[in-house]
């Protein structure tokens, strides 16, 4: 879990976006979405792959089973 909150802040921050700015684009609460990035939640399926979506990453590289 701790590298899927890794590769989310950062992807966040490469691609500029906020915190409360990728929640929106996403569909979920800025509560919920920081607890992604911290570690202590795990997105379900749809919205990680909506995050996979927008990086344009895949979900093995989001969960850290792949590097780009």
């Amino acid at each position: 879990m701790k590298i899927l909150a890794k590769n989310l802040r950062e992807l966040r921050k490469q691609f500029g976006f906020t915190q409360s700015q990728l929640a929106e684009k996403i569909g979920v609460c800025y509560q919920a979405y920081q607890k992604y990035e911290l570690g202590t939640a795990l997105p379900p399926l749809p919205k990680l792959i909506k995050l996979a979506d927008l990086f344009d990453v895949s979900l093995d590289f989001l969960v850290g089973r792949k590097e780009i």
